[in-house]
């Protein structure tokens, strides 16, 4: 909490984006940060990649987020290191959903 990557996340600018899982990316966003994972989303219209969280939280989750399905993300766009990325709140793919973040933009793993 508190870090300029968590600071990216405005909650008032929360939108919804649909597409297909194409592909998943390990990434480290920001120095001194833990491997994450993102999703390549393709909608309509763009590709996007999709910040998910840490690694080895998502390691630990039951639900799994893998290539290939459909899938409905709330998040909020911004620009890492020039390039514009999605930060997830929350997955839902089929009748699963899988909440990254409170509607205050605060990842549940932080408790």
């Amino acid at each position: 909490m508190g870090t300029p990557y968590q600071g990216m996340y405005n909650p008032a600018t929360q939108e919804t984006i649909a597409g297909e899982v194409v592909g998943l990316e390990k990434t480290v966003p920001m120095r001194r940060m833990n491997e994450g994972l993102a999703a390549v989303v393709k909608t309509e219209k763009e590709t996007v990649t999709v910040h998910l969280g840490p690694t080895w939280y998502l390691e630990r989750l039951d639900e799994k987020i893998g290539s290939g399905g459909q899938v409905e993300i709330k998040g909020v766009r911004t620009t890492l290191a020039g390039k514009p990325i999605l930060l997830a709140a929350e997955v839902k793919k089929g009748d699963k959903v899988l909440v990254l973040r409170d509607a205050a933009g605060v990842p549940v793993r932080a408790g």
